[in-house]
């Protein structure tokens, strides 16, 4: 991502030192975790977003850099919870925080990364970009509710993935750009606009995502993992609703009673694929990133909006 380093590289430089201080703690276990959590960080694409928002808008300033903490630290705070709750060992390629410190230091950790990020918009009276963020998260935890009450039933059809999807993933997303808008900004309109542009980009980054389960690209894991959660993603919902009954029946099965069965869940990825549903999640994933691009194409021709649209393409185009 030339374009994006070149166009914001000193702000997400200077952004790390901010976040480190930011979660700096007096406890040295909560410290010691805390450095842990800086030296195994991603990509960072969140507050790649909240700084080409703001720049796009009119300027990343203080404000932005505060807003991009906010948006680190609750999604940062989320993943630690994420992990307790399905108790996962790794997390990109590190032991998580519950495999090193166990499941109740690992909750107290998201909660103390949670009461930063509310204490630094706090202190700092931004207000409205902690209204932005809080709805965040709280629809975040309702789509994260949703899809686990309907696995259970198997009865997810096409409006309520995306519904959950929009909650679950596109949400922060779309906090993001919306909070690097308005930090720049006090335009509820263009805020609004952005955090629109920021949930089609999430919605079109989870249906990637939901791809890659399908095995279109080799991505150094294994596929199926969804089947065996039983997870309802589009390429299956798209696959049921056009079996007829006896194969609907024998993939649900499949899904409810055999999900562990490598050679079973091969099958229902064979017949997802032949069934026409990968090319329809493509075909959706497009659509909502051409819509998020014509929402981008609004605002004037920059080095930034050049930037974002590298970025959107990163994040959809990828290969893992």
């Amino acid at each position: 991502m030339e374009l994006v380093n070149k166009v914001i590289g000193t702000e997400l430089a200077l952004f790390e030192k901010k976040f480190a201080e930011s979660v700096k703690s007096t406890n040295p276990l909560l410290d010691r975790i805390m450095r842990f959590i800086i030296r195994r960080k991603g990509k960072q694409m969140r507050p790649m977003f909240v700084f080409l928002s703001a720049s796009i808008a009119g300027g990343i300033n203080e404000k932005s850099y505060r807003a991009a903490s906010l948006i680190e630290l609750l999604h940062t705070a989320t993943l630690v919870h994420d992990d307790v709750v399905d108790n996962s060992i790794k997390r990109r390629n590190f032991f998580s925080i519950n495999a090193l410190w166990k499941n109740k230091i690992a909750v107290l950790v998201g909660d103390y990364l949670l009461s930063k990020g509310l204490l630094l918009s706090i202190d700092n009276g931004d207000y409205k970009i902690l209204q932005i963020t809080s709805r965040a998260v709280k629809e975040m935890s309702e789509g994260e509710l949703m899809q686990m009450e309907k696995a259970r039933k198997l009865d997810i059809d096409e409006a309520v993935y995306f519904d959950i999807i929009r909650a679950k993933t596109a949400s922060l997303l779309a906090s993001a750009c919306a909070s690097g808008a308005y930090s720049a900004t006090n335009d509820e309109a263009m805020t609004e606009k952005f955090r629109l542009f920021g949930e089609k980009v999430g919605i079109a980054f989870q249906i990637k995502d939901d791809l890659f389960d399908y095995g279109q690209d080799n991505i150094g894991k294994p596929t199926g993992i969804d089947i065996k959660e039983k997870k309802m993603t589009l390429p299956l919902i798209y696959a049921l609703q056009h079996a007829d009954n006896a194969t609907k029946r024998r993939i649900t099965y499949i899904i409810k009673n055999n999900s562990t069965d490598r050679n079973k869940v091969n099958e229902v990825i064979a017949y997802v694929q032949q069934s026409g549903g990968i090319a329809y999640a493509q075909e959706k994933m497009k659509q909502y990133k051409q819509e998020a691009m014509d929402l981008l194409h609004t605002f004037p021709e920059s080095a930034a909006r050049n930037a974002m649209v590298e970025l959107v393409d990163y994040v959809i185009d990828r290969k893992y």
